[in-house]
């Protein structure tokens, strides 16, 4: 979600990290917080719609009973904390590559938001690279939620590009399981990356749309491997 107009100096800054990714900062402005990589505005807690409907979306569209997902970032734990409070899911895993942010989750004001779901034995909170996981042979899933950067078309790291593209999204379809569901967070509609999705060998693709206060939608993405 894009910030809203304020004066980002109005902002309090509560830790600042620096990793191998560059500088990350929480602030907080008001009752919120916000995700700052390398000085560019990543996501808040302001509204967490499209985020749960990431989470929702996949489980909807699975027939498994019992299934497995794969969230891909923790980020301010909006996905995550919707995935916990579904007694459905059999097991959750979440990727997180910035250790601030699994701090910010443990012990800091995120927890918040994350509300209590990195304590629940379903949940495996996986401190690595989500790109490198993928590529790293290992389990499969049910369900792979991507929200990564800003999405397919806007990515503030230029590494995240590599996971929306032909490699990436090979590597992801083979972490699923058989009619797995591949459902991928963007700050914006992408014709382009649905068409990836087909190139890719994904089938059903469509797109759901989240309204927001000021322009374009918050999207999600969503694929089955055949």
């Amino acid at each position: 979600m894009l910030p809203s107009r304020q004066d980002l100096e109005e902002a309090e800054v509560l830790d600042r990290r620096e990793s191998a990714g560059g500088e990350v900062v929480l602030r907080r402005r008001g009752g919120h917080c916000e995700v700052i990589v390398n000085g560019c505005f990543l996501m808040d807690t302001v509204d967490g719609r499209s985020e749960r409907l990431l989470v929702q979306a996949a489980l909807d569209a699975l027939d498994a009973p019992r299934p497995s997902v794969l969230i891909g970032g923790l980020g301010v734990g909006f996905s995550l904390a919707h995935a916990a409070a579904e007694p459905r899911w059999s097991r959750i895993a979440v990727a997180e590559r910035e250790g601030a942010v699994i701090d910010w989750h443990r012990t800091g004001p995120l927890g918040a938001f994350s509300a209590g779901a990195l304590d629940d034995p379903r949940v495996e909170v996986l401190h690595t690279d989500l790109v490198a996981y993928l590529v790293a042979d290992g389990e499969r899933y049910d369900a792979l939620c991507l929200d990564i950067d800003n999405g397919p078309d806007w990515t503030v790291g230029a590494e995240n590009d590599r996971l929306y593209g032909p490699a990436g999204l090979a590597h992801a379809a083979a972490r699923l399981n058989s009619g797995g569901v591949l459902a991928v967070w963007g700050a914006q509609p992408s014709a382009a990356f649905e068409l990836a999705l087909r190139e890719a060998g994904f089938t059903g693709v469509r797109t759901e749309e989240v309204p927001v206060e000021r322009g374009v939608p918050d999207v999600v993405h969503l694929a089955r491997r055949a």
